[in-house]
């Protein structure tokens, strides 16, 4: 498995099977060229196409220096289980460290326990204090 930083929109679009709705390539460029915005593609020796991402964007605050806020992560379904996500998670908690940031955080949905495994297994903790609004 291989893990590049996505660069054009191109790629992007080859990453839209894993997205939750379909890329726009407006968008896309948009994520792109904004300043500490990262999308990280996954790509299996198998596969010619992302199997796999995660997006994270740097958030700044007066007192509180810059964390990594991972945004969101996805792996296809015939290439879970195999370290992707983990690996994913990783690969942009180090670039949050190149980056200076003091810290990541993700926001998880009750009851996703896929995706809880995968943050647990890149060493993430859950502090119970969180709770989303919308």
């Amino acid at each position: 498995m291989e893990i590049r930083i996505a660069t054009t929109v191109e790629e992007v679009l080859a990453a839209g099977h894993l997205f939750d709705n379909p890329a726009r390539p407006e968008w896309a460029e948009r994520f792109l060229t904004t300043a500490g915005h990262h999308l990280l593609l996954a790509y299996a020796q198998d596969a010619d196409v992302p199997v796999g991402f995660v997006s994270g964007v740097e958030t700044v605050h007066p007192d509180k220096g810059t964390e990594m806020f991972l945004y969101e992560l996805a792996v296809d379904e015939p290439y879970r289980r195999r370290g992707i996500g983990r690996a994913l998670v990783e690969r942009l908690a180090a670039l949050a460290r190149e980056r200076d940031c003091h810290g990541m955080w993700v926001g998880v949905d009750a009851g996703n326990d896929v995706a809880l495994a995968a943050y647990r297994s890149a060493g993430g903790k859950d502090d119970a204090a969180c709770r989303v609004m919308t």
